[in-house]
């Protein structure tokens, strides 16, 4: 279960700037009904250029309309250029945080207002739609991806599922997630790669991605897992609980542990037994 805080349960329960805006300068729409999320931002803006109103509709879920909801009283009263250096971490913060698989409302909201904006500017929708789709599922662009990974210094591919959406379908276009993901990490560091880890490091590293991500799914049915050894790119490791002696125990080995190490550390991975 998800935690929220007081401020995303406001916003929940008594949204602020619901409706419409018939006479509004800008306005900006983003997601579909049927990708799960879809937000319409409405912008009055006075000669100024300041934002004197701002109200939502959404479809989506409670962060969602939360994330919306402060947005709008986020927005009335700034400039446009103000507007503008608003990101999704702003709205997050404003939230008082988000959980980790709730950040794509953010990220919603922050392309709801780049798409009210270009609206307000008189600029093509085409400019905001632009990029090779990435993720069928979510419609999900290279562009975005990119972007998002950058803003956020995200370093997981289930990161840039909690922003975005993408790979969290069929799962098709994880390959493509690993390739954009590691493009951009490398443009991050200026094209140079990470020193090599010590092995007190990849144990560290390989423990905290068990006990985070792995040992919770394997504990809801009364098994666990325990870090044995690393040697290169080979994980040993054993199984406890009802887990050990499961006759389904190679199958969780390489089709659960093994893709999520993989995920999170490099596609040679190997998880053995010990």
């Amino acid at each position: 279960m998800w935690e929220y805080t007081e401020k995303v349960k406001e916003h929940y329960k008594n949204p602020k700037n619901v409706g419409i805006i018939e006479d509004a300068d800008a306005i900006g729409e983003v997601g579909s009904i049927t990708c799960g999320d879809a937000l319409k931002l409405f912008l009055k803006i006075d000669k100024n250029g300041i934002i004197t109103d701002a109200k939502f509709q959404t479809f989506g879920c409670g962060s969602a309309v939360a994330s919306a909801s402060i947005l709008t009283e986020m927005l009335i009263g700034k400039t446009v250029l103000e507007a503008e250096e608003i990101s999704n971490q702003d709205i997050a913060d404003m939230l008082g945080g988000l959980p980790e698989q709730k950040m794509h409302c953010s990220v919603m909201g922050r392309e709801a207002l780049e798409a009210a904006i270009s609206n307000f500017k008189g600029e093509p929708k085409e400019k905001k739609i632009k990029g090779k789709i990435i993720c069928g599922c979510f419609g999900v662009t290279e562009d975005k991806i990119r972007e998002v990974v950058q803003d956020n210094q995200l370093n997981y591919i289930e990161e840039i599922t909690n922003y975005t959406k993408a790979g969290g379908g069929c799962g098709k276009c994880k390959d493509d997630l690993r390739k954009i993901l590691a493009e951009e990490i490398s443009k991050r560091n200026n094209g140079k790669k990470d020193k090599p880890l010590t092995k007190t490091q990849q144990i560290l590293k390989v423990n905290n991605i068990l006990e985070t991500y792995v040992a919770p799914e394997l504990r809801k049915d009364g098994g666990d897992i325990e870090l044995v050894d690393i040697e290169e790119n080979k994980i040993y490791v054993n199984l406890q609980g009802a887990c050990k002696n499961c006759p389904s125990s190679n199958l969780t080995l390489k089709n659960f542990v093994e893709n999520i190490l993989k995920e999170h550390i490099g596609e040679n991975i190997e998880v053995i037994e010990a």
